[in-house]
């Protein structure tokens, strides 16, 4: 069961579907306008990351992004580059719940005031944020720039903060998430050479929880950096757990085994 917090009423909603039941998700573009910048990347981060939990629970999912201009500059290239689940397109909000197939279960929107737009659905409002990088094309990810050596430490480094939150992105906090991508990496490619061991059910019921909890990648993410450094934890047990929450997180730490 997802559980989310409603912007609209400020309440915590339970979402139970059935898995023979597509989950609709309305990503509302409405505010982007025709330039594609940080917060839009950060809205449809957020999309996919509960796209992402949505299928991991056993669910089929329909996203639909409503914009103005249905292609917005810089977003083929920021779907591909940030790990995004493809989604459909739309020219207004008409035209996108016609794709959806009926009324949105969920709506992804950036937030104004504390509060996003209206429709159907749940309403998850994305905090601002702020692009501080030096040549401030962070939300560009094949650009040169803070992200050009991996464009998923755009993507990290807005996981660290809960999606509601207001987000001001550094070119430290970037470099920090490219080194962080990158030593997960290699520590994954490591411990999967090891004998293989489950993850135990404490951590995977935590990382459940987080997830399925108002889709809470940063504690996930704190839990990761801990069982990193546990001498206690077997390397195999490591290893699953990364990749078990690298499903939801999308940030390729299993690419470099074999390598």
């Amino acid at each position: 069961m997802l559980r989310f917090r409603d912007d609209r009423t400020g309440s915590l909603v339970d979402l139970a579907l059935s898995p023979s039941v597509p989950l609709r998700v309305y990503v509302d573009g409405a505010s982007w306008g025709a330039e594609f910048g940080l917060r839009a990347v950060r809205v449809l981060v957020a999309a996919d990351v509960l796209v992402r939990i949505a299928e991991l629970s056993g669910l089929q999912v329909v996203t639909v992004l409503a914009a103005p201009d249905r292609a917005p500059v810089g977003l083929e290239q920021s779907v591909g580059a940030l790990g995004l689940h493809p989604l459909a397109v739309a020219g207004g909000a008409a035209e996108a719940d016609a794709l959806l197939g009926g009324p949105a279960h969920v709506r992804v929107a950036a937030s104004a005031g504390g509060r996003a737009g209206g429709g159907d659905g749940v309403l998850i409002g994305v905090g601002p944020a702020q692009d501080l990088t030096s040549d401030g094309r962070a939300a560009q990810p094949d650009a040169s720039g803070g992200t050009a050596g991996d464009p998923l430490a755009l993507r990290l480094a807005l996981l660290w903060y809960p999606y509601r939150q207001p987000v001001k992105l550094t070119v430290a906090a970037v470099a920090e998430a490219e080194e962080t991508a990158g030593r997960w990496r290699h520590a994954v490619a490591k411990w999967a050479a090891e004998p293989s061991r489950p993850i135990p059910a404490e951590t995977a019921h935590r990382i459940s929880v987080a997830f399925d909890n108002d889709l809470d990648t940063a504690a996930v993410l704190d839990l990761l950096l801990r069982l990193e450094s546990d001498p206690e934890a077997p390397p195999g047990a490591k290893f699953e757990t990364f990749a078990f929450a690298d499903r939801v997180l999308g940030l390729e730490l299993v690419r470099e085994i074999g390598r």
